[in-house]
This record gives structure tokens, sequence and C-alpha cells, in this order.
């Protein structure tokens, strides 16, 4: 079984031309409907909740909370943020976490879970950065931390921009460790310390990437022995994205997803997926690169 997570609600009205494609949660659930995920009676969807206070309180603070929902941040296209506010903003912000919450949750049960939105590893206890209002990854690690007792998640962050929200969340947090493999000349220019940060040149292609890839998370398994991973599979790594300046192919891509949602199952390791950043304003072209994700996770499942 392959419990997969997805609201309607992960997209909204936005800005004609925004730089952030927020349709796109929509057409990617789209295009797997196309691909046959719908058909298959071992594929499960789920309609998450919006994240409780309760469950926000354990990553960011409670004034930042009040702002956010408030709509008391700077809003502009150039605030930290990068988002007009809303309330409807708001909204599909909750269910996004509450979508990476359901996929933890799935995942400790079936071993393998993905939400199609998530990765906002940007946000901060305290603020807004890089199109990130609230850390998803950050929420889901605190409740594998509180509310089942685990004592060892890795957060494996592949997007091309280095996890600097999460790293500052976690600093002085021993149970949860970050790896970050990205971009070193990419945003957010000033990075802050994961247990473990890989920063790769412009023009990567698949295999120097995979291979780092499969060194680094072997490392990681060795020396953290996780009891869940998080696994940020951002397509912005790939050659056609706007903002990434990497250049893995589609195949690139699939090979990654593969290899560490495999290596997860081969150890009996519960992971839950989130489809990270992807620019493009071709969002057919962009769903493909996200579905990459769901085809490896399917292909496991068969």
């Amino acid at each position: 079984m392959l419990p997969l997570v997805h609201h309607p609600g992960y997209s909204i009205d936005w800005p004609e031309r925004h730089p952030f494609p927020m349709a796109k949660f929509g057409v990617l659930r789209r295009h797997l409907a196309a691909l046959g995920f719908d058909d298959r009676d071992d594929v499960h969807w789920i309609t998450p909740s919006p994240a409780t206070s309760q469950a926000l309180l354990r990553a960011h603070t409670a004034d930042y909370l009040q702002r956010f929902a408030l709509g008391e941040i700077t809003t502009a296209r150039r605030s930290p943020s990068g988002f007009p506010w809303s309330p409807e903003l708001v909204a599909r912000t909750l269910l996004e976490v509450g979508g990476t919450l359901a996929a933890v949750e799935a995942a400790l049960t079936h071993g393998l879970a993905l939400n199609t939105a998530g990765g906002t590893h940007h946000a901060y206890a305290d603020r807004a950065s890089g199109y990130c209002l609230l850390n998803d990854l950050a929420v889901a690690a605190r409740h594998l931390l509180v509310e089942h007792g685990l004592v060892r998640v890795l957060i494996v962050d592949c997007d091309v921009h280095q996890g600097d929200g999460t790293a500052s969340l976690f600093r002085h947090e021993p149970r949860v460790i970050t790896l970050s493999i990205h971009g070193e000349a990419n945003f957010p220019f000033d990075k802050r310390e994961s247990d473990r940060d890989v920063a790769l040149p412009s023009g990567t292609e698949d295999e120097p990437y995979l291979a780092t890839l499969a060194t680094e998370l072997e490392a990681a398994f060795e020396r953290v022995q996780p009891q869940f991973v998080l696994f940020d599979a951002g397509a912005d790594v790939h050659t056609g994205d706007r903002l990434g300046h990497f250049d893995l192919t589609t195949r690139g891509l699939y090979r990654r997803e593969h290899h560490v949602l495999s290596r997860c199952l081969a150890r009996g390791i519960p992971v839950a997926g989130v489809i990270g950043g992807g620019y493009d304003r071709d969002l057919d072209t962009l769903a493909e690169r996200h579905a990459q994700l769901f085809l490896a996770a399917l292909s496991l499942t068969e």
C-alpha cells in the first residue's frame, strides 16, 4: 500500500506571473491521475486536516504564529516570505503542514508515504523566508519526538537550496539530524550550519550528484541509525529549473528518488517524502519532474 496525501486547497488563487508556481500542486495531482495512480488498488489517497496550533508551537514561536495568522507580517513580493498575505494563504499553509504530518503518520504504519506539497525548509521559528511561511519538516520532526517518542530523526534535504530554517531550528536538538545536499552558490546566501552540509557547484550533473548522494546517505545511516527519515525531494535540481543551476535530467531525478526511498526501505526505516522546490512556468513540465518521486515510490510497492 502506498499512501499519498493531497488536498485541493494546496493551490489557491494567485497573482499572475508571481515567481512561485502556486498552481503546481493541483497540476501535479491531475498529472498523477493521468499516470493511472487513481486506478490502482495499492494507492491510497489521504485528505489531510490543517495543522493544529499545538503542533505548530513545537517549531514556531507563539508571537510569529499570531502575526502570521492575523496578517501582521510584511507581505510584499520582495519581503522575506515573497508572498502576498491573505486568509486563503494562511489556510493553505496550514493544510500543507497538516499534509506532511499525515504523511508521517501513514509512513509509520506503511513504511512509506508522500505528500504532494511540503518542503518549506527556509522558514525559521520566528519568521518566514524564501517562499516558506511555516516549516513543515520541523513541525513533523517535532511531532515524531513528542507524539511517538523517537530519538533519532534524519532529515535528508535534497532541494537545491540549503534548508537554512531547518538547520537553525535544530541546531541545539541532537535528536534531529539534518543532511543537506545543495548548490554552493545558490539561495540562501547566508547559510546556516546543518549537521552535514554538502555544497555542490553549479552545473552538477547526474553521475557526480548521485555518487555524492549515495556516499552521504550511507554515511548518515551508519552515523545516525535513524528511526525515521523525512525526505525533501526538491525538483529544482533539474537542468530546466529557473532557480536551480544544477544539470540533473528527469531520469536523474527518478534515480535520486528511487535511491533514497529504496535505501530507507531496505533498512526498515519509515520514510515520508515531500516535493520541495520546483520553479518552471510550464506547469505540466514541472509536474512531470515532481512526479518522479511518486513513480519511484510506486515501483517500490509493486
